[in-house]
């Protein structure tokens, strides 16, 4: 089993665990003012890059 040789740090620890954090994820406002994810057809409207891609129908 590993023992380590020397007690790390809580600035050594907190450093070394700078990038374990959860990346919050990118949203854009898509025309219909719904945010979506980037580069993804709005789910609510159907649109990417300005233009409708996916036929919605009115069942809401």
């Amino acid at each position: 089993m590993a023992v380590q040789q020397n007690k790390k740090s809580r600035s050594r620890k907190g450093m070394r665990r700078s990038h374990d954090r959860v990346a919050t994820p990118t949203v854009v406002i898509c025309s219909c003012g719904e945010p979506t994810i980037p580069h993804s057809v709005c789910p609510s409207c159907g649109a990417y890059k300005g233009r409708q891609v996916v036929a919605k129908t009115e069942a809401e």
